[in-house]
Protein backbone atom coordinates (compact mmCIF):
# COMPACT_ATOMS: atom_id res chain seq x y z
CA UNK A 1 0.00 0.00 0.00
CA UNK A 2 1.29 3.43 -0.93
CA UNK A 3 0.56 6.55 1.09
CA UNK A 4 1.64 10.09 0.23
CA UNK A 5 2.08 12.74 2.91
CA UNK A 6 2.35 16.40 2.05
CA UNK A 7 4.99 18.20 4.09
CA UNK A 8 6.80 21.50 4.23
CA UNK A 9 9.21 23.05 1.79
CA UNK A 10 12.92 23.13 2.52
CA UNK A 11 14.18 26.65 2.01
CA UNK A 12 17.85 27.03 1.11
CA UNK A 13 18.66 30.26 2.87
CA UNK A 14 21.97 30.62 1.08
CA UNK A 15 20.14 30.83 -2.24
CA UNK A 16 17.29 33.10 -1.22
CA UNK A 17 17.18 36.45 -2.97
CA UNK A 18 15.46 39.47 -1.49
CA UNK A 19 12.07 40.09 -3.06
CA UNK A 20 12.22 43.16 -5.25
CA UNK A 21 9.75 45.99 -5.05
CA UNK A 22 9.17 48.86 -7.38
CA UNK A 23 10.73 51.31 -4.96
CA UNK A 24 13.72 49.19 -3.94
CA UNK A 25 14.62 47.71 -7.33
CA UNK A 26 14.17 50.76 -9.53
CA UNK A 27 11.57 53.13 -10.92
CA UNK A 28 7.93 52.02 -10.59
CA UNK A 29 6.35 50.49 -13.70
CA UNK A 30 3.54 52.88 -14.67
CA UNK A 31 0.33 52.15 -16.54
CA UNK A 32 -1.00 48.86 -17.84
CA UNK A 33 1.39 46.72 -19.85
CA UNK A 34 0.96 43.62 -22.02
CA UNK A 35 3.01 40.48 -21.54
CA UNK A 36 2.88 37.53 -23.92
CA UNK A 37 3.24 34.20 -22.12
CA UNK A 38 3.88 31.03 -24.10
CA UNK A 39 4.01 27.73 -22.25
CA UNK A 40 5.28 24.47 -23.71
CA UNK A 41 2.29 22.52 -22.44
CA UNK A 42 -0.82 22.92 -20.36
CA UNK A 43 0.42 21.03 -17.28
CA UNK A 44 0.40 21.72 -13.55
CA UNK A 45 4.03 22.94 -13.14
CA UNK A 46 3.53 25.50 -15.91
CA UNK A 47 0.28 26.75 -14.42
CA UNK A 48 1.87 27.01 -10.96
CA UNK A 49 4.76 29.01 -12.40
CA UNK A 50 2.39 31.24 -14.34
CA UNK A 51 0.29 31.87 -11.22
CA UNK A 52 3.43 32.74 -9.22
CA UNK A 53 4.57 35.14 -11.94
CA UNK A 54 1.24 36.97 -12.08
CA UNK A 55 0.88 37.13 -8.29
CA UNK A 56 4.35 38.61 -7.87
CA UNK A 57 3.81 41.37 -10.43
CA UNK A 58 0.42 42.19 -8.95
CA UNK A 59 1.95 42.41 -5.46
CA UNK A 60 4.51 44.88 -6.81
CA UNK A 61 1.78 47.11 -8.24
CA UNK A 62 2.55 46.19 -11.84
CA UNK A 63 -0.66 46.21 -13.89
CA UNK A 64 -0.05 43.58 -16.53
CA UNK A 65 -2.35 41.89 -19.00
CA UNK A 66 -0.81 38.46 -19.53
CA UNK A 67 -1.91 36.74 -22.73
CA UNK A 68 -1.24 32.99 -22.49
CA UNK A 69 -0.73 30.49 -25.31
CA UNK A 70 -0.07 26.78 -24.66
CA UNK A 71 1.95 25.18 -27.46
CA UNK A 72 1.46 21.41 -26.94
CA UNK A 73 4.51 20.71 -29.11
CA UNK A 74 3.35 22.99 -31.91
CA UNK A 75 6.15 25.26 -33.12
CA UNK A 76 3.78 27.01 -35.53
CA UNK A 77 1.59 28.01 -32.58
CA UNK A 78 4.63 29.61 -30.97
CA UNK A 79 5.41 31.64 -34.09
CA UNK A 80 1.80 32.80 -34.33
CA UNK A 81 1.67 33.74 -30.64
CA UNK A 82 4.88 35.73 -30.90
CA UNK A 83 3.63 37.52 -34.00
CA UNK A 84 0.50 38.51 -32.07
CA UNK A 85 2.74 39.74 -29.24
CA UNK A 86 4.36 42.21 -31.63
CA UNK A 87 0.99 43.34 -32.99
CA UNK A 88 -0.35 43.81 -29.46
CA UNK A 89 2.80 45.72 -28.46
CA UNK A 90 3.77 43.34 -25.70
CA UNK A 91 6.67 44.75 -23.70
CA UNK A 92 7.93 41.32 -22.54
CA UNK A 93 7.68 37.64 -23.45
CA UNK A 94 7.49 35.01 -20.70
CA UNK A 95 8.48 31.62 -22.16
CA UNK A 96 7.94 28.61 -19.88
CA UNK A 97 9.53 25.32 -20.93
CA UNK A 98 12.25 24.42 -23.40
CA UNK A 99 10.05 24.45 -26.52
CA UNK A 100 8.63 27.85 -25.62
CA UNK A 101 12.04 29.29 -24.76
CA UNK A 102 13.72 27.97 -27.91
CA UNK A 103 10.86 29.28 -30.05
CA UNK A 104 11.03 32.68 -28.38
CA UNK A 105 14.76 33.22 -28.86
CA UNK A 106 14.46 32.03 -32.47
CA UNK A 107 11.50 34.25 -33.37
CA UNK A 108 11.98 37.36 -31.23
CA UNK A 109 14.86 39.80 -31.26
CA UNK A 110 13.12 43.08 -30.41
CA UNK A 111 11.23 42.16 -27.20
CA UNK A 112 12.84 41.12 -23.89
CA UNK A 113 12.37 37.44 -23.01
CA UNK A 114 12.21 35.81 -19.59
CA UNK A 115 12.67 32.05 -20.02
CA UNK A 116 11.62 29.79 -17.16
CA UNK A 117 11.33 26.03 -16.58
CA UNK A 118 14.33 25.40 -18.83
CA UNK A 119 16.91 22.83 -17.73
CA UNK A 120 19.85 25.19 -18.13
CA UNK A 121 20.67 28.53 -19.71
CA UNK A 122 22.63 27.29 -22.72
CA UNK A 123 19.85 28.03 -25.22
CA UNK A 124 19.60 31.57 -23.87
CA UNK A 125 23.31 32.36 -23.77
CA UNK A 126 23.51 33.73 -27.32
CA UNK A 127 20.30 35.77 -27.13
CA UNK A 128 21.07 39.27 -25.79
CA UNK A 129 17.36 39.94 -25.22
CA UNK A 130 16.84 36.88 -22.97
CA UNK A 131 17.28 36.10 -19.27
CA UNK A 132 16.69 32.67 -17.74
CA UNK A 133 15.34 31.07 -14.58
CA UNK A 134 16.59 27.49 -14.82
CA UNK A 135 15.45 24.17 -13.33
CA UNK A 136 18.93 22.80 -12.73
CA UNK A 137 20.09 22.94 -9.13
CA UNK A 138 23.73 23.83 -8.46
CA UNK A 139 25.78 20.66 -7.96
CA UNK A 140 26.65 21.84 -4.44
CA UNK A 141 22.95 21.80 -3.55
CA UNK A 142 22.47 18.26 -4.85
CA UNK A 143 25.55 16.91 -3.09
CA UNK A 144 24.68 18.60 0.21
CA UNK A 145 21.28 16.92 0.12
CA UNK A 146 22.98 13.61 -0.66
CA UNK A 147 25.06 14.01 2.50
CA UNK A 148 21.94 14.86 4.45
CA UNK A 149 20.09 11.76 3.26
CA UNK A 150 23.07 9.38 3.40
CA UNK A 151 25.56 10.80 5.92
CA UNK A 152 27.58 7.58 6.05
CA UNK A 153 28.06 7.26 2.29
CA UNK A 154 31.14 8.97 0.89
CA UNK A 155 31.68 7.31 -2.48
CA UNK A 156 29.38 8.77 -5.14
CA UNK A 157 29.06 7.15 -8.54
CA UNK A 158 27.66 9.04 -11.53
CA UNK A 159 27.15 8.15 -15.19
CA UNK A 160 27.23 10.90 -17.80
CA UNK A 161 27.51 11.67 -21.46
CA UNK A 162 30.50 14.05 -21.82
CA UNK A 163 28.96 15.80 -24.81
CA UNK A 164 26.08 16.91 -22.59
CA UNK A 165 27.40 17.03 -19.04
CA UNK A 166 31.20 17.32 -18.91
CA UNK A 167 31.14 20.82 -17.41
CA UNK A 168 28.61 19.79 -14.76
CA UNK A 169 30.62 16.74 -13.78
CA UNK A 170 33.81 18.81 -13.56
CA UNK A 171 31.99 21.20 -11.21
CA UNK A 172 30.67 18.24 -9.21
CA UNK A 173 34.17 16.82 -8.80
CA UNK A 174 35.33 20.11 -7.28
CA UNK A 175 32.28 20.38 -5.02
CA UNK A 176 32.57 16.74 -3.90
CA UNK A 177 36.14 17.24 -2.72
CA UNK A 178 35.13 20.25 -0.64
CA UNK A 179 32.32 18.22 0.96
CA UNK A 180 34.49 15.22 1.79
CA UNK A 181 32.96 13.04 -0.92
CA UNK A 182 34.69 10.90 -3.54
CA UNK A 183 33.19 11.19 -7.01
CA UNK A 184 33.53 8.26 -9.40
CA UNK A 185 32.37 9.50 -12.79
CA UNK A 186 31.95 7.10 -15.71
CA UNK A 187 31.48 8.25 -19.29
CA UNK A 188 28.56 6.83 -21.29
CA UNK A 189 28.77 8.02 -24.88
CA UNK A 190 26.14 5.62 -26.24
CA UNK A 191 23.57 3.22 -24.72
CA UNK A 192 25.86 0.24 -25.31
CA UNK A 193 28.36 1.74 -22.83
CA UNK A 194 25.86 1.69 -19.97
CA UNK A 195 26.17 -1.92 -18.68
CA UNK A 196 29.97 -1.82 -18.36
CA UNK A 197 29.91 1.67 -16.85
CA UNK A 198 27.43 0.53 -14.21
CA UNK A 199 29.38 -2.62 -13.36
CA UNK A 200 32.57 -0.59 -12.94
CA UNK A 201 30.86 1.25 -10.08
CA UNK A 202 29.71 -1.90 -8.28
CA UNK A 203 32.70 -2.11 -5.94
CA UNK A 204 33.39 1.63 -5.73
CA UNK A 205 30.13 3.52 -5.27
CA UNK A 206 28.07 3.71 -2.08
CA UNK A 207 25.38 5.68 -3.90
CA UNK A 208 24.51 6.33 -7.56
CA UNK A 209 23.70 9.98 -8.26
CA UNK A 210 21.47 10.68 -11.24
CA UNK A 211 22.04 13.77 -13.36
CA UNK A 212 19.78 14.82 -16.21
CA UNK A 213 21.30 13.22 -19.28
CA UNK A 214 19.51 12.17 -22.47
CA UNK A 215 21.82 9.21 -23.09
CA UNK A 216 22.07 7.86 -19.53
CA UNK A 217 18.67 8.47 -17.95
CA UNK A 218 15.63 7.88 -20.10
CA UNK A 219 12.67 5.52 -20.35
CA UNK A 220 14.82 2.84 -22.00
CA UNK A 221 17.57 2.85 -19.33
CA UNK A 222 15.43 3.32 -16.20
CA UNK A 223 14.71 -0.37 -15.56
CA UNK A 224 18.37 -1.35 -16.00
CA UNK A 225 19.61 1.31 -13.59
CA UNK A 226 16.98 0.61 -10.93
CA UNK A 227 17.64 -3.14 -11.10
CA UNK A 228 21.36 -2.47 -10.69
CA UNK A 229 20.58 -0.34 -7.63
CA UNK A 230 18.49 -3.03 -5.96
CA UNK A 231 20.68 -5.97 -6.93
CA UNK A 232 23.85 -4.35 -5.62
CA UNK A 233 22.31 -2.53 -2.63
CA UNK A 234 23.46 0.84 -4.01
CA UNK A 235 20.79 3.55 -3.56
CA UNK A 236 19.93 5.56 -6.66
CA UNK A 237 19.17 9.30 -6.43
CA UNK A 238 16.53 10.03 -9.05
CA UNK A 239 15.62 13.10 -11.08
CA UNK A 240 11.99 13.54 -10.06
CA UNK A 241 9.07 12.11 -8.10
CA UNK A 242 8.40 9.80 -11.06
CA UNK A 243 11.78 8.14 -10.52
CA UNK A 244 11.04 7.83 -6.80
CA UNK A 245 7.76 6.07 -7.51
CA UNK A 246 9.69 3.68 -9.79
CA UNK A 247 12.21 2.82 -7.04
CA UNK A 248 14.78 5.59 -6.63
CA UNK A 249 15.52 6.33 -2.97
CA UNK A 250 14.73 10.04 -3.24
CA UNK A 251 14.73 12.92 -5.69
CA UNK A 252 14.86 16.67 -5.42
CA UNK A 253 12.19 18.76 -7.09
CA UNK A 254 11.25 22.39 -7.44
CA UNK A 255 8.62 24.70 -6.02
CA UNK A 256 7.18 25.75 -9.39
CA UNK A 257 5.13 28.56 -7.91
CA UNK A 258 8.29 30.10 -6.50
CA UNK A 259 10.07 29.65 -9.84
CA UNK A 260 7.23 31.75 -11.26
CA UNK A 261 7.95 34.37 -8.61
CA UNK A 262 11.62 34.31 -9.61
CA UNK A 263 10.56 34.85 -13.24
CA UNK A 264 8.53 37.81 -12.01
CA UNK A 265 11.53 39.23 -10.19
CA UNK A 266 13.63 39.00 -13.36
CA UNK A 267 10.81 40.53 -15.40
CA UNK A 268 10.53 43.44 -12.97
CA UNK A 269 14.24 44.16 -13.30
CA UNK A 270 13.85 44.30 -17.07
CA UNK A 271 10.71 46.46 -16.90
CA UNK A 272 12.65 48.85 -14.67
CA UNK A 273 15.38 49.19 -17.28
CA UNK A 274 17.89 46.36 -16.80
CA UNK A 275 19.27 44.72 -19.93
CA UNK A 276 18.33 41.00 -20.05
CA UNK A 277 21.93 40.12 -20.91
CA UNK A 278 23.09 41.73 -17.65
CA UNK A 279 21.01 39.32 -15.54
CA UNK A 280 22.83 36.11 -14.65
CA UNK A 281 20.86 32.83 -14.90
CA UNK A 282 18.75 32.32 -11.78
CA UNK A 283 18.66 28.90 -10.08
CA UNK A 284 15.78 27.52 -7.96
CA UNK A 285 16.03 28.79 -4.41
CA UNK A 286 13.54 26.36 -2.86
CA UNK A 287 13.91 22.60 -2.81
CA UNK A 288 11.19 20.04 -2.26
CA UNK A 289 11.81 16.32 -2.33
CA UNK A 290 10.11 12.94 -2.24
CA UNK A 291 11.31 9.75 -0.55
CA UNK A 292 10.62 6.06 -1.20
CA UNK A 293 10.57 4.35 2.21
CA UNK A 294 9.95 0.95 0.61
CA UNK A 295 13.24 1.31 -1.26
CA UNK A 296 14.97 2.43 1.94
CA UNK A 297 13.80 -0.72 3.72
CA UNK A 298 14.88 -2.98 0.85
CA UNK A 299 18.33 -1.36 0.90
CA UNK A 300 18.46 -1.52 4.72
CA UNK A 301 18.83 2.24 5.03
CA UNK A 302 17.59 4.41 7.89
CA UNK A 303 16.29 7.82 6.84
CA UNK A 304 16.39 10.24 9.76
CA UNK A 305 12.97 11.44 11.02
CA UNK A 306 13.66 15.17 10.37
CA UNK A 307 14.41 14.35 6.72
CA UNK A 308 11.16 12.41 6.37
CA UNK A 309 9.14 15.09 8.15
CA UNK A 310 10.32 17.76 5.71
CA UNK A 311 9.54 15.67 2.61
CA UNK A 312 6.90 16.79 0.17
CA UNK A 313 5.86 13.17 -0.35
CA UNK A 314 6.75 9.86 1.27
CA UNK A 315 6.01 6.60 -0.54
CA UNK A 316 5.61 3.69 1.84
Amino acid sequence: MKRTRLRGIVLLSALVMPVMTGSAGGAPVKGEIRIAAIVSQDAAPYQEALDGFKAFLEAQGVHAQVDVQALHGDGAAAAAALQRARQDRAVLVLALGSLAAQSAVREVRDIPIVAGLVLNAEDMAKAPNAAAVVLEFPVETELRFLKRFLPGQHNVGVLFNPAENQARIDAAARAAGALGLNLYARKVESPKDLPNALESLNTRADVLWGVADQIVLNSQTARHILLFSMRNQIPFVGLSATWVKAGALYALDRDYGDIGVQCGEVALKILQGAAPSSIAPVVPRKVVYSVNLKTARLLKLDIQPPVLQAAQAVIE
